[in-house]
């Protein structure tokens, strides 16, 4: 039973988290919205346009590629020396690049020297991001009381939400502008006000406490040393686990990258509308994930997290088909139906399912791995399925199957984890594995 000190501390943890994630998912996902409708034509050379999004959409997977460096250096800083040193580097590091990728002179200007620096900041912007969620996932988690930590850990996901919502709002009227003020100067303007984000999340972070979890470790002198070589000595299975079960971030990238390239570039729709969809989904997102999270402490992880999957699964196909229809009224209601409530049955979960599979000592650098290495493939997968499949009308069926695919990979993962909604914090992390029981006691 939390006292009134300790459930204050959850809910601001809770609070940070959403903030936190917050700012990282407006970044993220600001830049794919960018990457799909504008970066392609600023900093590439002009030419073929279909080739120059292409290769627009491979710079917003290179910041996933970056993430699991991330998760491993920050993840050691986490485990070692706390949460909350992590949760404040995070954000104001997030800010300054995302500030500094809206301040980049464009090819016409500085040459290949443009691309060169998109792709660094995004890879700084990938490296930082990498810790983040796993931060405030883990803050949430063990600050949160028992029976509720799927709840409180679901705010996490509540503020990637509120996010892609805020990146998409503050995208529409930029992308009404005339085409040459959008390219100019307009797309710019988005990533200047992340700063005003980032200074929000660090006044709300400096007054989060450590969580108890770490505190008592770190009095017992009971941190690792090495969380990354403890991690893959007793719990490689459960870093396994997690890489495939993230998997599931698929049909995010393809709703608000791969989608919205397809219904803009390749079929011709109109911008605002379909930034619209985005909005309206991300708002029922957020209001659907607490919901699901209090289910999911009540009925268990798997059930939900595997249902949730197999939906996904399937509005995919519903979701594309609907965008080749060029129904706006049907790309909207299938669009928030699937992005707004099916999906964010995984999305409510995982942070708790996730956190629940390591002890204390490894939470943070195995489910920031695990996740990021997940999220750096599902980062990938537009730029895949646009080589693969092309850019053709039909394209949508065979972004479909592959997305389908990765969805059966993430249920198989998620069906050999253990159900953990009943284990007590203090407990989490335990394995049928002697080697895992004997970490835990340590833990």
């Amino acid at each position: 039973m939390l006292t009134s000190s300790g459930r204050a501390n959850a809910a601001l943890a809770a609070r940070s988290a959403w903030v936190g994630s917050a700012l990282e998912y407006y970044d993220f996902f600001l830049y794919g919205t960018a990457a799909a409708l504008v970066f392609g034509r600023v900093f590439f050379p002009e030419g073929d346009r279909a080739v120059g999004t292409l290769v627009s959409l491979a710079t917003f997977g290179v910041g996933y590629a970056a993430r699991p460096l991330g998760a491993i250096v920050l993840g050691h800083v986490g485990d070692r020396h706390g949460r909350r040193r992590v949760l404040l580097l995070t954000v104001v590091a997030m800010g300054i690049t995302t500030f500094l990728i809206g301040c980049l002179p464009s090819y016409a200007v500085i040459g290949i020297a443009a691309p060169i620096l998109l792709v660094l900041l995004r890879l700084l912007q990938g490296f930082f991001a990498g810790g983040e969620q796993a931060s405030a996932n883990s803050a949430t988690l063990e600050h949160a009381p028992d029976g509720q930590r799927a709840y409180f850990s679901s705010f996490t996901l509540m503020g990637t939400q509120g996010g892609q919502a805020i990146a998409t709002m503050v995208f529409i009227p930029v992308a009404a502008l005339p085409e040459h003020s959008l390219l100019t100067w307009g797309w710019r303007v988005p990533f200047w006000i992340s700063a005003v984000v980032a200074v929000v999340a660090v006044l709300i972070r400096r007054s989060l406490q450590e969580t108890p979890v770490f505190v008592r470790g770190a009095e017992r002198d009971d941190v690792a040393r090495v969380p990354l070589a403890e991690l893959f000595r007793h719990h490689w299975r459960a870093v396994a686990r997690v890489v495939f079960a993230a998997l599931i971030a698929t049909p995010s990238t393809i709703f608000t990258v791969w989608a919205l390239s397809y219904a803009v570039n390749t079929l011709g729709l109109d911008r605002t509308p379909m930034l619209w969809v985005g909005v309206l989904a991300n708002l029922v997102a957020m209001a659907a994930i607490p919901l699901w999270g209090r289910l999911s402490d009540r009925t268990g992880r798997k059930r939900q997290f595997i249902a949730g999957s197999i939906g996904s699964a399937v509005m995919t196909f519903a979701y594309l088909w609907s965008i080749s229809t060029r129904s706006y009224v049907l790309i909207g209601i299938v669009g928030v139906l699937f992005f707004g409530v099916v999906y964010t049955m995984t999305s409510a979960v995982w942070p708790a399912f996730y956190g629940e599979m390591f002890p204390a000592r490894v939470r943070l650098t195995g489910t920031a791995l695990g996740t990021q290495i997940g999220f750096a493939i599902a980062g990938f997968v537009p730029s895949i399925i646009g080589w693969v499949v092309g850019s053709t009308r039909d394209a949508w069926l065979g972004a479909a199957v592959i997305t389908a695919l990765l969805c059966l990979v993430s249920i198989v993962a998620v069906s050999t984890a253990r159900e953990t909604f009943r284990v007590p914090t203090a407990r989490l992390g335990g394995s049928s594995e002697p080697r895992d029981d004997a970490a835990n006691v340590a833990a």
